[in-house]
This record gives C-alpha cells, structure tokens and sequence, in this order.
C-alpha cells in the first residue's frame, strides 16, 4: 500500500474580481514510508490548499487522493486517524495542562483507551516536557507549546504525519530542534509530508522535492535528480530555474 497516493488533484475557487481560481491544479505524487516528501513554494503556490486536502479540512474540486487506502472524499474519518496535522497557526487549547492536551488528542484520534495513559507519558519523556506536563499551555514558553502541540500531532501514533510550514514563527534554536524531530520521526518510518518555502529546511530534511508553483508541480525528484536535471547545485537556483520556466511557459 502506498501511504499517500495523489492523482490529478484540483481545487477550485470561484473568485467575484479574478472569476475561477485553480489553487491546485492537476498534481499527481506518491509518498512512501520513512520518506520525508518535501512541497517546496511559494506563499500561495498551492502548498497549504494540498495538505488541506489531504486532511480532509477542503474537499477536492476534481482528482482524488488516499491515504493509508482511504480515500479523502469517501472515507474521512479513516483518513483522518491515519494522520497527524501540525501547521505553526494550529492552535493549542490554553487551558488544559500539556498531559490533558495529549490524553485528548489521543482519545479523540482512536487510540486505545487502555493504551492512553502509557501513550502520554512516553511521549511526554520522549519530548522532555515532564516538568511542564502538568502546567496549563497558555503559561508555557514558546519552545514548550512547539513540543506539546508536536507530541499531540502524534498522539494517536499516525503512520502518516503533515507538517505545513512549521518553522513559522521559531526562532533559531527552536527551528532546529523541530527539524530534529521530523528526521527523528522518518526514521521510525513515518511517511511525512514537510511543506516549506525555507531551501536550507528542504536541503536538510527532505528525501524528494517537488516544487510547486501557481497550483501545479513543474518537478519532482531527489536533489541529486533535480541538480542533474537543471545543471544547478543549489536548491534556490534550481527553484528560480522551475519558477521562470512555469513563467515563460504559455498558458493553456
């Protein structure tokens, strides 16, 4: 089984000034397990409409895409405990404890209920946040709330994990550590979907890289495949080469 298998995927809007908008337009890719697959864009290039898509938060306008073997518009529910969502503007509920907020997400997502409580406290060892766990969120730092609210995306242990634009907002150190933990989570053999407009984030982390660019995908492949494809080292100059060739190209 392939975990995320997309074909021909379309969103459309209807817009009053600018008339149909296709945000995505006609994508196809596939990610396999301990893969980090890299949407590298733009703001607006179509990057969040995707994994929106996939998460079930929009329903397709055409195309179709399965996770885990269950289908986005037929089976939601299915796809949703198959996954796990983390996106930088994903909010945290301030006033439950760090604890409360995993045993929640855990429970809500199907976890076992005999099973919740040693969840919660390996993830809460494995994040290293025990001496917080019992404070309430919204009197935690930063860096503490980007540990919880990684840990609630995998409550519910997901075969499959979506991380849109998730160094928004970190500083440095922070940025980094999220890094970290991604490259720690593909190698237990997570498939992840890692959605960014940083180069350095995509150079370190991603196993392929498909660049997406006013709604559809002019490459995709490993960055050894995309230097030899585009006779350019580096990734910013392989972008700018896909950007400008999508540019010069007339539309259909």
């Amino acid at each position: 089984m392939i975990p995320v298998d997309v074909a021909g995927l379309t969103k459309i809007y209807v817009d009053q000034s600018r008339g149909e908008v296709r945000a995505v337009d006609d994508i196809s890719f596939a990610c396999q397990p301990g893969e980090i697959f890299g949407l590298l864009g733009a703001n607006g290039a179509g990057k969040t409409t995707t994994l929106r898509m996939l998460s079930t938060i929009l329903a397709p306008s055409a195309g179709r895409a399965a996770v885990m073997g269950h289908d986005v518009a037929t089976a939601p529910e299915h796809v949703r405990r198959s996954l796990g969502f983390y996106s930088a503007s994903t909010a945290l509920y301030p006033r439950l404890t760090g604890r409360e907020t995993l045993e929640f997400f855990a429970r809500i997502n199907g976890f076992p209920e005999a099973a919740v409580a040693a969840r919660v406290e390996a993830l809460i060892t494995r994040f290293g946040i025990g001496e917080y766990a019992g404070a309430r969120v919204d009197t935690l730092s930063q860096g503490m709330k980007q540990k919880v609210s990684i840990a609630r995306t995998v409550a519910h242990d997901p075969p499959v994990l979506i991380f849109d634009e998730p160094s928004v907002g970190l500083d440095v150190l922070n940025a980094l550590e999220m890094q970290k933990v991604i490259g720690e989570l593909r190698d237990d053999g997570k498939t992840i979907i890692f959605s960014t407009h940083i180069m350095s984030e995509a150079e370190r982390l991603c196993d392929r890289i498909a660049i997406i660019h006013r709604g559809r995908i002019h490459a995709c492949g490993t960055l050894a495949e995309l230097r030899a494809a585009t006779g350019r080292h580096y990734l910013e100059d392989i972008f700018v080469h896909y950007v400008e060739q999508a540019g010069a190209a007339p539309t259909p």
